[in-house]
């Protein structure tokens, strides 16, 4: 988890975000391009997107919004297994969230060396 004013979490927020957004639009490509069911294209990807914007919501809660953040990340890579796509999709988020929370844990390490 990082620190409350780590400037990382807005933007882990803005990634999550981003991630609702994408996994919207992957949900007619599975039912029109890979011919998943739509109901099965609907819970599965409705369920990333409901479990990326609580992550996002709760991230002012370190507690709570990192660890649904975590498993955004293994829902939007599990969609791959419906389309490939998202295969593709979900891992450049994962990176993303990746690189962003070791930078985040960086900067907090910084400031605790720099606080006496």
């Amino acid at each position: 988890m990082l620190a409350k004013g780590n400037p990382m979490g807005r933007v882990m927020m803005t990634i999550l975000i981003f991630e609702v957004i994408t996994i919207g639009l992957a949900i007619p490509v599975m039912i029109m391009v890979s011919e998943v069911p739509g109901a099965t294209a609907g819970i599965a990807g409705g369920g990333a997107a409901l479990l990326a914007i609580l992550a996002a919501a709760l991230l002012r809660r370190p507690a709570i919004g990192y660890p649904l953040g975590w498993l955004a990340q293994l829902a939007a890579l599990g969609l791959g297994v419906l389309t490939v796509g998202m295969l593709a999709m979900g891992a450049m988020f994962a990176v993303l969230w990746v690189v962003c929370f070791v930078l985040g844990r960086r900067l907090d390490a910084g400031q605790r060396a720099q606080t006496p």
